[in-house]
């Protein structure tokens, strides 16, 4: 016998694969959001652990498909054990994947630090190169991973496009797009200069803690008044 009284219906938010998408914000609009996002944040740090170009490049890597939080608590003994390209390719694939193992795709992930730690050594005099396209050609360092270390460790202008902006930008009406590099070529396009490389981090920590992908906490979102976002959550659920 059907409920008398079914349970509504929970709400569609989208997902990483499939966001919601909203009508796109005016420049003067879209700036006025970020700048929303700055007063709450006014110095923002990526949340890897890191001491130096090297081991962010690393950590970056290693944070495809798993979270901060997972990859700090495995890399400070891996760069205890191994702090510069050499040791790291000293290690080797074999020596690397002890200290990653609670990492998702560790195996992969252990064979291309190696490698790539073998290509600074062999390539670069041991220094991490500060132009996309020598960073992309090292082992396991995509787009997303290059845009983080030249943002984070030189100071450009870009813009990493994870599964959070991906969502927030679409979600918001931000930067909506089909794929992460229209994402990331709309946010460059609309975003001023003044604010692009630190925009990077906050709409990555937006994304993270406020703008989630189950469901938007809009009841304290700092910048709520310039989201077009329909279906807005303006209380937090009973």
């Amino acid at each position: 016998m059907p409920a008398l009284f079914p349970r509504p219906k929970r709400p569609d938010h989208g997902s990483a694969a499939a966001p919601r998408r909203a009508r796109l914000m005016p420049p003067a609009q879209a700036e006025a959001f970020i700048r929303a996002l700055a007063t709450a944040n006014p110095a923002p740090e990526t949340e890897l652990l890191y001491h130096d170009t090297f081991s962010l490049l690393v950590a970056v890597v290693l944070s495809a498909q798993a979270t901060d939080a997972a990859v700090n608590r495995c890399t400070p003994a891996l760069f205890a054990a191994a702090p510069t390209p050499a040791a790291m390719a000293a290690l080797g694939a074999e020596g690397i994947g002890p200290y990653i193992r609670t990492i998702g795709l560790w195996q992969s992930k252990a064979k291309n630090v190696a490698a790539l730690s073998r290509d600074l050594v062999e390539k670069h005099g041991g220094a991490v190169p500060s132009t996309r396209e020598a960073l992309e050609a090292l082992p396991g360092v995509g787009r997303k991973t290059a845009n983080v270390v030249l943002n984070a460790a030189f100071g450009q202008n870009t813009m990493a496009v994870d599964t959070h902006i991906f969502r927030l930008g679409n979600r918001c009406g931000l930067a909506p797009g089909r794929t992460p590099l229209e994402v990331e070529e709309r946010l460059v396009k609309r975003i001023p200069a003044d604010l692009l490389r630190d925009a990077h981090h906050w709409l990555i920590l937006h994304g993270r803690y406020v703008c989630k992908a189950r469901a938007p906490e809009c009841w304290r979102c700092v910048a709520r008044a310039f989201c077009n976002y329909r279906d807005k959550v303006l209380a937090p659920p009973v």
